[in-house]
């Protein structure tokens, strides 16, 4: 495992560190606005007082805080693999380039000592999983893996209610950050009740750490709405997924290819809106995040 510098001297300190992934790179959206927006978040997290380490793998070697032009690469090279828990031993053992997802990615956060990571959305249940069976390692990985993610909601095109279900089952706690409700993706609610609101990062602090202080295992999920701005019609987003799911199962894709088709046919059917507002919320989740890494850093350093 490769350390930048300067994520080692922040860990080494007690600083606050925030993971992000590449998948959202390499295969969530469109060269280069996936370069300019993985940069933009880096320096968000920056700017609100946390380092970014953006993990992916190189030729084999797991890298904890890629360059920006590392981040370039990924942005444009073709062929790079998606990594999820399972994918990893292989991408290790034949040397190639590999794009974290969110199980991915807190694996390695974990390793590596961070305790905040930062995403869009997080996978979960399908629509349609009883003909599929087909449930997101990251709901696993949630419940298994020392790590807090923090995101936007399960991406719109999942079943909400079935994900909580599954997350309850796996003991992650879900909270909403100033809102009662887990968002949906591109809207800013769904129906659905988080376990807890949280209005500050102070009070996220206090949950993470009274999990880590009890040696709970497992991770915690903080759904942080899009920005109201931002926030899309969620007739408009039904529609589309509904478009882009029909399409997909005509084609007959399956498996870790789907959600990158989803979403690169969702942002045509919906002209590109949905592609801004995918931007925007990893933005806003990006400054949320380090806000509470830093709170939760100032919390273990009993300031």
């Amino acid at each position: 495992m490769r350390i930048n510098p300067a994520v080692k001297e922040a860990l080494e300190k007690g600083e606050p560190v925030v993971a992000l992934e590449t998948t959202i790179i390499s295969h969530g959206m469109p060269y280069p606005e996936n370069v300019k927006t993985a940069l933009a978040v880096e320096k968000t997290i920056r700017e609100n007082g946390a380092t970014p380490a953006t993990i992916g793998i190189i030729d084999g070697e797991p890298v904890i805080g890629m360059t920006p032009a590392e981040i370039e690469e990924f942005g444009k090279r073709k062929g790079i693999v998606k990594c999820s828990r399972r994918d990893l031993p292989i991408v290790y053992a034949k040397k190639l380039w590999g794009a974290t997802t969110v199980a991915g990615t807190m694996i390695l956060a974990s390793q590596a000592g961070i305790e905040f990571f930062v995403t869009g959305g997080i996978g979960g249940v399908q629509r349609g999983f009883s003909s599929t069976l087909d449930i997101s390692a990251d709901l696993q990985e949630l419940g298994r893996t020392n790590v807090t993610v923090i995101c936007a909601g399960p991406k719109s095109i999942l079943d909400i209610a079935a994900t909580l279900e599954v997350l309850e089952t796996q003991g992650v706690p879900v909270i909403g950050y100033t809102t009662p409700f887990v968002p949906d993706f591109f809207t800013r609610a769904s129906k659905f009740k988080a376990d807890v609101e949280c209005d500050t990062p102070q009070e996220v602090a206090n949950i993470v750490k009274a999990k880590r202080d009890s040696k709970i295992k497992g991770g915690i999920l903080v759904t942080d709405p899009i920005p109201t701005d931002y926030s899309m019609d969620p007739k408009e987003v039904d529609k589309a997924v509904s478009q882009a799911l029909e399409k997909m199962a005509s084609l007959g894709i399956k498996g870790k290819e789907e959600t990158p088709f989803l979403l690169k046919e969702i942002v045509s059917l919906t002209e590109g809106e949905s592609l801004k507002a995918n931007i925007a919320l990893i933005k806003n989740n990006a400054k949320d995040g380090a806000l509470i890494a830093k709170a939760y850093s100032s919390l273990a350093k009993g300031k």
